[in-house]
């Protein structure tokens, strides 16, 4: 099974939204970290190719028709490469909100605490993609903006026009679907992963990514998106 959906945006841009929207429009199962957090062969596939070393995306993506979220949107050229039939989205959102949204989420003191007792290698692929909150990096808005609109930017001048939607999850179906050629659901647009679910996600998942806490925690989180 080859990706058919492709979503090269960041993390905090709707990506889990957009994973439970693919799924009801036929894109399942979709990756998205909730799926690699609970994979941990899958963590130093991504290191090797932030090193860019090669990887076998088939094997990696086995069993998935689309994927979106971190870590695998910061591969999007390779990726975009060795699946040319996909289809591209880019989703968009005011980069100031977006700012605010990662220092509650994924770059929070609480998910630091988390991550101090990870193992090595799932530090390593955080550190290796730019979103550790560890990292000074990921506090320094100016640069986290500049990132954030250079990312989108790169896609956009990359991606041929008839391959790629650059979406605002707030929009709802309409464009979605008539970009897949899939017909508009009769269910509301999900809106799913808000920053108070976030947080109460990260709350409940006690221990640290690879023990059985952490991974009942997790399991359970990517399970939610899948239930929908």
């Amino acid at each position: 099974m080859a990706l058919e959906v492709y979503s090269a945006g960041f993390p905090r841009t709707g990506s889990a939204s957009l994973k439970v929207a693919l799924e009801m429009l036929g894109f399942a199962p979709c990756y998205h970290m909730a799926e690699c957090i609970v994979r941990p062969p899958h963590w130093p596939m991504f290191i090797a190719a932030a090193e860019g070393r090669p990887v076998d995306w088939d094997a990696l993506f086995q069993g998935f028709k689309a994927c979106a979220d971190a870590p695998a949107c910061m591969f999007w050229r390779e990726i975009a490469t060795h699946y040319p039939k996909a289809k591209i989205i880019i989703a968009l959102r005011d980069p100031e909100r977006w700012y605010r949204s990662t220092q509650e989420t994924v770059c929070s003191a609480e998910l630091s605490e988390t991550f101090k007792r990870a193992p090595k290698e799932f530090n390593e692929m955080l550190w290796k993609i730019g979103f550790h909150p560890d990292d000074p990096k990921c506090h320094d808005k100016a640069r986290m903006i500049a990132r954030f609109l250079a990312h989108n930017e790169a896609v956009h001048r990359a991606i041929p026009r008839e391959r790629l939607l650059e979406f605002d999850p707030a929009g709802g179906w309409e464009k979605l679907c008539a970009f897949l050629g899939v017909a508009v659901p009769a269910h509301p647009f999900p809106h799913h992963n808000t920053t108070d679910e976030f947080q109460a996600m990260v709350a409940g998942m006690a221990g640290a990514p690879g023990d059985a806490a952490f991974a009942e925690g997790a399991a359970r989180a990517a399970e939610r998106l899948r239930g929908h």
